[in-house]
């Protein structure tokens, strides 16, 4: 189920060196709930209609020597207008002094106003990258989800089929563990995240054994914070009357994420199949076929070329 997310201007603060010069800790509250910016040059001039006011408002050098070119009245409608009830804060760049009418207006209503050192653009950079990554709308699925040789393998499938064993298999084998029956994703940039849930991260459940810390048990680098997923492997209980990829030449599947597609392959298990070597390999064969080499393909091109070579010597 997706869901989306709001944080709170406290969190903002946390994350980057800005200094509160109007409104309290309660009014760090206010939700942020767009990852965008508003550099309010046609609200400065008096035009309102359109203006979208959930988003932060960034005041660097050209609104700072506007402002001073407006009169009281102006500046008193535009700032009111700019400290609605919806908009979270207003950040003003390059240490720049607050205007006093601004400053009057936030003081009365509790409204955060913050001030940056940053150059503007800069500051619009970082804010804009960390809300975006804040703010993705996620998707929590059941599964667990590595790292293999530099790509994110997210793994699928019912319960008991030995997912988290797979898992330990692969850690052993030098792969990073993400997450281990949860994953949370996010849509970043078009890409998609996975990462684990706090309470979880780092922790492999394996039945009979129980929770086991990963990092302590094989080491801080055997497990990481997050990373994209770039290929689904759904597995299931070997089916006899199934008839399975055995080539590597039929459609592609693809796994649906947040709107994104994931390439999507099913591999059986059963009794005697080493499943950790077999992911590897098909994570290999995965990567070439982005580098352009199918193996499938050019397998499949020269049994149509011996055919023609013999249809050839026939005649």
């Amino acid at each position: 189920m997706e869901k989306l997310t709001t944080i709170n201007v406290a969190k903002l603060m946390e994350n980057f060196p800005l200094e509160q010069i109007v409104g309290d800790k309660n009014s760090l509250k206010r939700k942020i709930r767009l990852a965008d910016i508003n550099r309010p040059g046609l609200e400065l001039a008096g035009f309102y209609q359109f203006s979208q006011q959930k988003r932060i408002v960034i005041l660097g050098d050209k609104e700072i020597e506007y402002i001073k070119t407006l009169s009281d009245y102006r500046q008193r409608k535009s700032f009111e207008f700019l400290t609605a009830d919806e908009t979270p804060a207003i950040i003003i760049s390059k240490n720049h002094d607050c205007p006093k009418i601004l400053y009057k207006i936030a003081r009365k209503k509790n409204f955060p106003i913050l001030k940056s050192s940053e150059e503007t653009y800069r500051l619009i950079i970082d804010v804009v990258t960390f809300l975006d990554e804040e703010l993705a709308v996620s998707e929590t699925l059941h599964g667990g989800l590595l790292n293999v040789f530099g790509r994110g393998i997210l793994i699928k499938g019912e319960s008991g089929l030995g997912k988290s064993e797979i898992a330990l298999e692969l850690i052993k084998r030098g792969h990073l563990l993400v997450a281990d029956d949860r994953v949370d994703c996010y849509n970043v940039h078009h890409r998609i995240i996975g990462k684990p849930a706090p309470v979880l991260t780092g922790l492999l459940e394996i039945r009979g054994v129980g929770v086991i810390d990963v990092a302590r048990m094989f080491g801080v680098r055997s497990v990481t914070k997050s990373t994209s997923v770039d290929l689904v492997i759904e597995l299931e209980m070997w089916d006899t009357s199934k008839d399975y990829n055995r080539l590597g030449i039929e459609k592609i599947d693809y796994f649906n994420i947040l709107g994104a597609e994931i390439p999507k392959i099913v591999i059986p298990v059963r009794e005697g199949r080493s499943m950790a070597v077999i992911i590897e390999a098909a994570v290999t064969n995965f990567i070439l076929q982005q580098q352009g080499l199918n193996s499938a393909r050019e397998f499949e091109a020269k049994v149509l070329n011996f055919i023609k070579n013999n249809k050839e010597d026939e005649e």
